[in-house]
């Protein structure tokens, strides 16, 4: 709760900072306010407190709250030159603040409420931030897809809680549990509709297919950063509250929907991985390998074990970890060639293809060894840790007979090898064009961090795996 109303104070003053002219305070108050807001937040631990039977402020809430705001600072450090080139910053800083205090929200509920609430303020902001650079066209084309497709996905998430607040006569998760547990074989059909419902407006919110189609567009045209940002913080914040809900209040209806969760899972490794191969935009590649890395975190969902909430508390931090790192070079790699082009069809090309980092080896050694670190984690090779977060995730999903499944993300995996090895050869085993590629202070300590972070969680996984 402590994190809660100091990222929300911080929003509100940044609203005030254009007033009372202190913006250029802002970027460091921000990055303090952070570091208070984590040491706070893990003095909530084994607290369990309930707020006005809306939020729950146990472990499990603790742990994801912390990996948000850890992302969140590292995220911070990857992004201060589009705070400084921003014609509004301090509204950024608010959107900003505003969408980390709906995350908050989202991994602590216990009302269906508070849920819709979390979500909401964390899209608005997000669609206001997809479309930030109001002189490209491709941000505002990215804004409006996400805007309509989120606004869809809303619409399928608020009728399935109606249905369910019709059949319960309750938001609450507790009661809704009990209702479930005393009308066992005779709950009524309109409860398993709004179920149903609820799982297509929460699969559009972790783009996972066939609802993803939205992911690739807003993620090429928006802003890097904030494209780093949605595939970061916005997933872990939605998988979160995905899993707190299907894994304990929907448990005892799981044969309603544990074949559809199969199939989706299996349909968002295999189109994950395999579209990500076919594209040319090393962005668009990477918004492909979030919609397969949802595919993974879906396998935890899925298990429904003792295993899951740890798998998928590790898995979103190993997996945000690299993806920070990959976007923030990418980011000065595409800066470095210049503004990329972009073709008839939208598709960028120039800095954003794979050619762009061609000997970046030689050019610049420190970003291509976080890179090559930062990618052998997302393709899951040992030492790294995304290779033990794939593990639990498999391990999770064997104990509970989805041996099938785990043979198809295994399968998916060595696709997803060929993509990011493409990247790596390019650095290493390709001519440069001899251009030096400028690394800024605060990127170069965020890129330490990440390699140091990556490995020592490859090596040490049990340090964040025996949390929950």
């Amino acid at each position: 709760m402590k994190a809660l109303v100091l990222l929300s104070s911080l929003g509100v003053i940044a609203l005030l900072a254009e007033i009372f002219s202190f913006k250029k305070l802002m970027y460091p108050l921000v990055l303090l306010g952070l570091i208070t807001t984590f040491i706070l937040n893990l003095s909530d631990w084994d607290t369990n407190i309930t707020y006005y039977n809306m939020m729950r402020y146990d472990n499990y809430a603790v742990a994801f709250t912390s990996v948000i705001l850890v992302i969140a600072f590292l995220w911070f450090l990857m992004s201060e030159s589009f705070f400084k080139a921003s014609e509004n910053l301090t509204d950024h800083f608010a959107l900003i603040l505003f969408a980390l205090t709906g995350t908050v929200i989202m991994v602590s509920y216990t009302n269906m409420t508070m849920l819709f609430l979390g979500i909401e303020i964390l899209s608005i902001s997000m669609y206001i931030l997809a479309g930030s650079n109001k002189s490209d066209l491709a941000s505002n084309e990215s804004a409006f897809k996400y805007l309509i497709m989120g606004a869809f996905a809303t619409g399928f998430l608020l009728f399935g809680i109606a249905l369910i607040y019709g059949a319960t006569g309750s938001f609450d998760l507790t009661e809704i549990k009990v209702f479930i547990a005393s009308h066992q074989g005779n709950v009524p059909p309109i409860f398993y509709a709004g179920v149903l419902m609820m799982l297509v407006g929460l699969s559009f919110k972790v783009s996972a297919a066939p609802f993803h189609f939205w992911t690739p567009d807003v993620y090429q045209g928006a802003p890097t950063v904030i494209t780093a940002f949605m595939a970061t913080i916005v997933k872990t914040a939605a998988f979160a509250a995905f899993l707190r809900l299907f894994s304990t209040t929907f448990a005892n209806v799981s044969d309603t929907y544990v074949n559809i969760i199969w199939i989706m899972t299996a349909m968002t490794l295999m189109i994950g991985n395999i579209s990500a191969v076919l594209q040319t935009s090393t962005k668009r590649m990477l918004a492909y390998s979030s919609v397969a890395h949802a595919g993974y975190m879906l396998l935890a969902l899925l298990a429904g074990n003792s295993y899951s909430n740890s798998a998928v508390l590790f898995y979103t931090t190993a997996y945000s970890i690299g993806s920070i790192g990959t976007f923030c070079i990418l980011n000065i790699v595409t800066h470095s060639k210049g503004n990329p082009a972009r073709t008839t069809d939208g598709i960028q090309s120039g800095g954003d293809t794979v050619d762009s980092f061609n000997g970046l080896g030689k050019t610049n050694p420190l970003l291509a060894f976080v890179m090559t670190i930062a990618l052998l984690s997302l393709a899951g090779i040992p030492p790294t840790a995304g290779f033990f977060a794939k593990y639990y995730i498999f391990t999770a999903a064997f104990q509970s007979g989805y041996a099938g499944l785990v043979l198809i993300a295994i399968v998916a995996s060595l696709i997803g090898v060929y993509y990011y090895f493409r990247i790596i050869i390019a650095m290493y085993f390709k001519e440069s064009s001899d251009e030096v590629v400028v690394v800024q202070n605060n990127h170069q300590l965020l890129l330490i961090l990440v390699a140091v972070a990556i490995i020592a969680l490859g090596i040490f996984p049990d340090f964040i795996i025996r949390l929950l």
